[in-house]
């Protein structure tokens, strides 16, 4: 299957050079080159996304929102914005990864791959196993979570996350070992992607950090999901 990106740059030559480099390896590129156009641009055809912050009209954080209300595609942000406000912004609203100008050609081809094949594994995954833990309900199969009857929206990292806690109930996780399970890459000691992706599920759960019913901080060691 032919993977359709959406590439969002206000650079033309950085565009041209991502488009080349990507069509190269086989992908289908649309090109966008301010936010107006790439929310045009934006259907459920596509399979990946890869976005600008700083673009005329509208930003890439409001693309990202538009994105995200219809869609659970793997996004990446490639941008010149490299304080952690920032990147916690992005993943906070529901961004897969973040990188930061300059970049490699080789490293966001790799990184598209990896995010493609994952999100891929999941989408077609025929073993309809169903998960459940308290009030959640997760169905692996459809890639729908439900809390209390009601349907949870969760993106790609979100759910890969809640579905490796609900798979291991009661076991404690460092921060290395969430990100090496769930990213599928090796941990530098930056956690704030982990722990941004857990705060975001907490509160898509009406999780209280102090007083858990599923998500348990463990001082000192990492994460749980409760009994």
């Amino acid at each position: 299957m032919k993977a359709k990106i959406l590439l969002l740059e206000d650079d033309p030559g950085i565009n041209r050079l991502l488009t080349l480099q990507l069509q190269s390896e086989g992908y289908e590129v649309v090109q966008a080159f301010d936010g107006e156009q790439a929310i045009q641009y934006f259907n459920t055809s596509f399979h990946l996304a890869i976005l600008d912050i700083m673009v005329p009209k509208i930003n890439g954080f409001a693309v990202l929102e538009h994105i995200r209300k219809d869609s659970l595609i793997p996004v990446l942000f490639l941008t010149a914005r490299n304080e952690d406000i920032d990147k916690m912004q992005a993943l906070g609203m529901g961004a897969d990864d973040y990188i930061t100008k300059p970049f490699s050609l080789t490293e966001i081809v790799y990184r598209c791959k990896a995010h493609l094949r994952r999100a891929f594994e999941y989408t077609q995954v025929r073993n309809q196993t169903i998960l459940t833990h308290h009030d959640l309900v997760l169905n692996k199969d459809t890639f729908e979570v439900s809390l209390n009857g009601a349907p949870l929206q969760l993106n790609v990292k979100e759910f890969e996350l809640l579905t490796f806690f609900m798979t291991h109930v009661s076991q404690v996780f460092t921060k290395q070992q969430l990100y090496e399970q769930v990213w599928q890459a090796d941990f530098f000691g930056d956690d704030n992607t982990v722990m941004v992706h857990i705060s975001r599920l907490r509160e898509k759960l009406n999780d209280n950090p102090k007083r858990p019913t599923y998500i348990k901080t463990i001082k000192g060691l990492g994460y749980r999901m409760e009994k």
